[in-house]
């Protein structure tokens, strides 16, 4: 039979050489990754079928400026230029601005316009509720005034001296006409 020998100094095994060096390569290849950063800018576009399209190329000639949806950040829209025959050419080369968006204060106006907007029409809905509560309030006492008045009681009012009088049946006609009227246009 075989003995054995235990020794007490390491040994290498493949295992541990191919750790260390399978971390090494991770590391570095985690390296060039960070520093790589993007490589081409994108583009993204809508097709003439409708689809949308990434590339790092411009989408091809013919694409409606509309269907461009995304430039690289350091691509600018160009500008096409058709100087009349016979004028300055100066003024053709002078730069235009880029058309943009709404500035800023354009911006904040609109919101104000449209806040100012909205508060008119708050303000218009609570005015035609305080009317409207208001027409209910006159038809309700047009109402009960037009139910003494048919009833027949006796009922009187004040002259200019605080002194109560009774009043006759024309009177009592001519108020029911005037209370007539109110229900008409406050009991709609």
């Amino acid at each position: 039979m075989q003995k054995l020998k235990l020794s007490a100094e390491p040994t290498r095994t493949l295992s541990s050489n191919f750790r260390r060096h399978t971390l090494r390569f991770s590391l570095l290849g985690m390296l060039v990754l960070c520093a790589a950063g993007p490589v081409q800018a994108q583009w993204k576009w809508r097709d003439a079928s409708g689809k949308l399209q990434f590339s790092d190329l411009p989408p091809p000639q013919g694409t409606a400026e509309k269907d461009i949806l995304q430039r690289p950040k350091n691509q600018q829209q160009e500008r096409i230029v058709i100087v009349p025959y016979g004028t300055s050419s100066s003024a053709a080369s002078a730069p235009l601005p880029m058309a943009s968006g709404p500035s800023k204060t354009d911006l904040e106006r609109q919101a104000r316009e449209k806040q100012e907007d909205k508060d008119a029409q708050r303000r218009q809905r609570e005015n035609e509720a305080k009317l409207a509560e208001q027409r209910h309030d006159n038809c309700l006492r047009a109402q009960e005034n037009m139910k003494l008045l048919q009833d027949g009681v006796r009922l009187t009012r004040n002259n200019d001296k605080g002194e109560p009088i009774v009043i006759d049946e024309n009177q009592r006609a001519e108020e029911m006409q005037r209370t007539r009227s109110i229900i008409n246009s406050e009991c709609r």
